[in-house]
C-alpha cells in the first residue's frame, strides 16, 4: 500500500511547512513547482496535483469544494482553517494522517484537517 503524496496549494504554500514535512520523509511539493505556476487557477492547481497523484491541501474551502463538486475525480482534497492551526499543530497533523492513510483512501475524497486531532 502506497502512502500519500501532499501537494500544498498556493494558499497553503509555506517554506517553512513544506521543509518540516520533507524533512520527516514525506512526499510534498508545493506551488509554485515545474509546470505550475504561482499563479495558476485553482482548478488548474487541482487538476496539476491529480495528475501526479497528489492530495491537495488548501485553506481555500469555498473555492475546493465547488471543485470537488465539478471534478469529482481527484486524488484527494484536505482543506482546513487558516487561523485554526499553528505551524507546529499543522506539521504534526499533517504527519499524522500522511503516516497513518493510504494514498487509495483519498480518491475522490473531501476531508477536513480537523479529523486528525
Amino acid at each position: 500500500m502506497a502512502k500519500p503524496r501532499l501537494h500544498l496549494d498556493a494558499d497553503a504554500s509555506r517554506k517553512d511547512l513544506h521543509a518540516a514535512l520533507i524533512s520527516k520523509s514525506h512526499d510534498v511539493t508545493r506551488t509554485p513547482a515545474p509546470g505550475l505556476a504561482l499563479d495558476a487557477s485553482d482548478e488548474f492547481q487541482l487538476l496539476w496535483a491529480s495528475a501526479h497523484d497528489r492530495v491537495l491541501f488548501t485553506f481555500n474551502i469555498g473555492d475546493f469544494l465547488r471543485l470537488a463538486r465539478r471534478i469529482p475525480e481527484h486524488r484527494g482534497i484536505l482543506l482546513a482553517s487558516q487561523q485554526s492551526h499553528s505551524l507546529r499543530e499543522l506539521i504534526d497533523l499533517l504527519d499524522r494522517l500522511l503516516t497513518e492513510t493510504e494514498a487509495e483512501d483519498w480518491v475522490s475524497q473531501v476531508r477536513w484537517l480537523s479529523d486528525w486531532k
